[in-house]
């Protein structure tokens, strides 16, 4: 009797590790199809793919990239007491490299100001709240070069917008309007950066729009630039009246764009033609 209840114990035990062997692999199997099925599916590019080897060769080189410079100004800036409150952005928040990851977050919703802002808002409500002195206006060197200098903090890490209820509110909006026909040419954000990306327009390649490389130094402008100010210059092209700089508009766009790069390397400060 005890042998023969030995030899069942046995293969009930092998049948067990049978069992056990199997599910594994079928779990591995399954494992590996999905990462797969993921890699396969995300066909997202930024924009530096779609440059020219020079230009990419810009953003590549912190000595070559002129960005660079802004960044420059914008760490100085960050230890350098000012207004009212002589204070510097070193007291409140430590060393600039404390700063890491907090530009993939943004736009991000702010409590105290009861809606969605960016970063460069954010930068000002400091400004204004903490050093109590004068907001920058958009586009302003100092404020861009902060922004910069913030954000090549987060180079590399992957965008990561904040889950939060009045966030996605501005998403869905700023979807709406990634949609939204305008203008006298009677195009959409989707009609150029979702149908005609890869195409040709000015000489140029139309990349996915995918906003992860501002602040950016456009070739074009020969400075230092915000996504407002990209938006805003995609608004004229298509004979549109741009929205004003800050307007919410811009900023659901924005909330958007972060949406779409969800997961996608932070490269700021980029550089594109």
């Amino acid at each position: 009797m005890y042998g023969k209840a030995t030899r069942v114990s046995r293969n009930a035990k092998r049948r067990i590790c049978w069992w056990l062997s199997v599910r594994t692999r079928v779990a591995a199997f399954v494992a590996l199809a999905l990462i797969a099925f993921t890699q396969a599916e995300d066909t997202r590019k930024s924009g530096f793919d779609f440059m020219q080897p020079a230009t990419q060769a810009l953003q590549k080189d912190d000595a070559q990239n002129p960005a660079m410079l802004w960044v420059k100004d914008g760490q100085s800036l960050w230890s350098k007491p000012d207004g009212a409150a002589a204070k510097s952005c070193v007291n409140c928040h430590g060393e600039i490299s404390r700063m890491r990851g907090v530009a993939t977050r943004y736009p991000a919703y702010s409590s105290t100001q009861k809606k969605v802002i960016n970063l460069s808002q954010q930068i000002n409500l400091c400004r204004v709240e903490q050093q109590r002195a004068p907001s920058w206006p958009p586009e302003h060197e100092s404020l861009l070069g902060l922004e910069a200098a913030i954000g090549k903090e987060s180079r590399e890490l992957p965008i990561k917008p904040p889950a939060q209820p009045q966030r996605n509110e501005a998403q869905k909006r700023g979807e709406t309007l990634f949609n939204q026909r305008v203008g006298q040419v009677d195009l959409s954000c989707s009609d150029c950066h979702d149908n005609l990306a890869g195409k040709k327009l000015g000489g140029n390649t139309i990349p996915q729009g995918h906003a992860t490389g501002y602040p950016i130094y456009r070739l074009e402008w020969q400075s230092v630039g915000s996504l407002q100010r990209r938006l805003r210059g995609c608004m004229t092209a298509v004979r549109a009246e741009p929205y004003a700089f800050g307007a919410s508009e811009l900023i659901d766009l924005e909330a958007y764009l972060a949406k779409r790069a969800t997961g996608m390397k932070l490269e700021s400060p980029g550089v594109r033609p």
